[in-house]
């Protein structure tokens, strides 16, 4: 058995929200904070990775 990778986002912003992303079958929404000194943040439901576009390929 496999399991997915959890999905990466580049985003804008350093305050991003995320839901899940699939209507019904998503999760309650979660307002999520990048921390300037890292870049990146990941949903603690859905594992989704939140990349800031300053530290796109730099982010671990």
């Amino acid at each position: 058995m496999t399991i997915e990778a959890p999905e990466t986002k580049i985003v804008d912003s350093y305050r991003v929200a995320c839901d899940g992303g699939e209507g019904a079958l998503g999760h309650p929404r979660v307002y999520l904070q990048i921390p300037e000194d890292t870049g990146w943040v990941e949903c603690p439901y859905c594992d989704c990775k939140y990349i800031h576009k300053d530290f796109e390929g730099k982010a671990n």
